[in-house]
């Protein structure tokens, strides 16, 4: 296990590839989504590891990261943590990348091509998109989304159905039921204060004002994949945000909801593939 310090947090993370030591291969940085860690993309970096050296972190507050000890207005926003992954790749002395990021991760993605977007080659972002400001909807998500953070007791793990209740609104395509417990285990551990403050800033106008104009000044190659059955971030929202920049290419994953890479791994994979070794 390899911790590196960003601001003084403790990140996690760690190399997926066949020889770490191999500078010629190029880097290949997965970003997860709210509430999980980089343990659901280690399959995909696996299948990926012939070709890049795939390197996996936990974003700040969940999973194996640690949390700020305070939490600002400023440290809350996604933004925040686009510029974690700039001082991880100081850190790790890497120039440029590729990405591959999903759900609240792709929007951390998004904003780091917005800001940094000589470091990136190609990026994937899976499950995002554009929305439009409803104050009421938002307001009631947030609270409620609150509650669900705040009413998290370790028991939940140990029932033999909750991982089973707890996926059940992300997926339309079974996966293992190793990986939901995964996936329930990573949301309970996830940092209060850093769950509470991520979920806002994802549903909040900023993020309606935002995000539209990050998309339309992305300026790498960047493909754009949803779930067709997405309850979480409809394909319809993905496919709206493409639009606003030719830069970027939409392909949706029949069959899937907002897992696509678990869902239908076989087709996600061989998506990514194909543009990312263009």
């Amino acid at each position: 296990m390899s911790y590196v310090s960003l601001n003084g947090v403790e990140h996690y993370y760690e190399w997926i590839c066949t020889d770490e030591a191999d500078n010629q291969r190029p880097t290949l940085v997965f970003l997860h989504g709210w509430g999980g860690s980089a343990r659901y993309w280690e399959n995909t970096a696996n299948s990926l590891k012939h070709q890049f050296n795939c390197l996996l972190y936990d974003l700040r507050g969940f999973g194996r990261s640690k949390a700020a000890t305070t939490i600002t207005s400023e440290s809350g926003k996604l933004e925040s943590f686009a510029d974690d992954l700039a001082l991880l790749l100081d850190k790790l002395q890497l120039e440029r990348v590729y990405i591959c990021a999903h759900s609240m991760g792709a929007s951390v993605a998004l904003y780091f091509l917005e800001r940094f977007s000589s470091r990136v080659h190609r990026a994937v972002l899976t499950c995002n998109g554009t929305f439009e400001y409803d104050k009421r909807a938002f307001e009631a998500f947030q609270r409620f989304g609150s509650y669900v953070v705040l009413f998290r007791p370790a028991w939940l793990e140990k029932i033999p159905l909750a991982p089973q209740l707890f996926m059940s609104r992300f997926l339309k395509k079974p996966i293992p039921y190793a990986d939901k417990k995964v996936f329930l285990r990573d949301f309970l551990q996830a940092d209060k204060d850093t769950a509470i403050a991520t979920l806002k800033a994802s549903v909040s106008k900023h993020a309606t004002e935002s995000m539209p104009q990050a998309f339309a000044s992305v300026d790498v190659p960047t493909l754009l994949i949803s779930g067709q059955y997405d309850k979480i971030t409809p394909a319809d929202l993905g496919r709206q945000a493409a639009e606003l920049n030719n830069r970027i290419e939409y392909h949706e994953v029949a069959g899937t909801g907002h897992f696509p890479m678990l869902e239908d791994t076989a087709t996600y994979e061989s998506v990514i593939n194909q543009f990312l070794l263009k």
